[in-house]
């Protein structure tokens, strides 16, 4: 039986680098991509040079994801294992995002995971026809944003809702033509991943032209502290995700804990009844970020 190959976006660093880490510890071959030079570079050198492909690939180009796909099969074959996982993190007010903000976001966040999932998918689909004993999977890396809708988190929240409906229905999708090949959505909470980094990495087109607003610059604060006090590791949540692999479990979450915010915004839509105050059990929280709005 052929090697096994790992394909991971957004492979060079935090939680994509753990997941290309945990896959070679397994014994597959890995593929890194990622649209940062020095962490690609550096992520190379980690692995043994027959083992690892590494690709500058800006997941919200089209052709760039066409090429990763056709590079992966060119030097390892169709991968078993492919991590949607590149992304970038943005806040504030919803409607203080410029033209350039809402495409930035969405171009990566959103069409970066669909163009890896309309790459690979077909891939994936002609290999379990083609050998009985071929099993795939696409895990796209959403966020607990995803699920719930705190406030000031704006064109975030929005891509990464989207993920968990385009992973849901890719999940179900596969049920109406295949056994073998599979879907899964990680939706982490505040996980230390360099995701509060992501302008380092904002392409010169993208770039607003304008100074960040005072709730993009709330968002940004709080999301800084947030991210980098987090007690659960990238390498954490790499186990987590590989433990999900292993036990065919769809839904991959970081924090159980955040699930009650999960289970009030399902109650409030089943009951028609207006969203429910994200900080009813802390409101000395919302009453900081009120104060730090104003």
């Amino acid at each position: 039986m052929p090697e096994q190959v790992a394909v991971v976006t957004g492979g060079a660093a935090g939680l994509g680098l753990a997941i290309a880490r945990r896959a070679h510890a397994r014994g597959m071959r890995v593929v890194i991509a990622d649209v940062q030079d020095d962490a690609l570079e550096a992520a190379r050198g980690e692995f043994s040079a027959d083992s690892v492909l590494a690709v500058k690939v800006d997941v919200s180009k089209a052709e760039q994801v066409e090429a990763l796909g056709a590079q992966t099969v060119a030097r390892f074959g169709v991968p078993s294992l492919v991590f949607n996982n590149a992304g970038v993190g943005f806040g504030g007010f919803i409607w203080e995002h410029s033209l350039r903000d809402w495409e930035w976001v969405i171009n990566v966040n959103l069409w970066g995971v669909a163009h890896g999932v309309r790459v690979f998918t077909p891939l994936m689909l002609e290999a379990a026809k083609a050998d009985p004993v071929y099993r795939g999977r696409i895990i796209n890396t959403a966020s607990m944003a995803g699920l719930v809708n705190a406030p000031n988190m704006g064109v975030y929240n929005v891509t990464k809702h989207a993920v968990v409906s385009l992973s849901e229905t890719l999940y179900q999708d596969l049920k109406l033509v295949t056994s073998q090949v599979s879907a899964s959505v990680l939706c982490p909470f505040f996980v230390p991943t360099g995701i509060h980094e992501s302008h380092r990495n904002r392409p010169p087109e993208a770039l607003s032209g304008v100074k960040p607003t005072k709730s993009q610059r709330v968002a940004q604060a709080t999301t800084v502290k947030a991210v980098t006090s987090g007690k659960v590791t990238a390498e954490d949540v790499a186990r987590l995700v590989f433990e999900a692999i292993d036990g065919d479990r769809f839904y991959v979450v970081t924090h159980p804990h955040a699930l009650n915010m999960v289970r009030t915004r399902l109650e409030d839509i089943a009951r028609l009844r207006n969203p429910s105050d994200p900080y009813a059990d802390k409101p000395e929280i919302g009453e900081a970020l009120k104060a730090a709005l104003k």
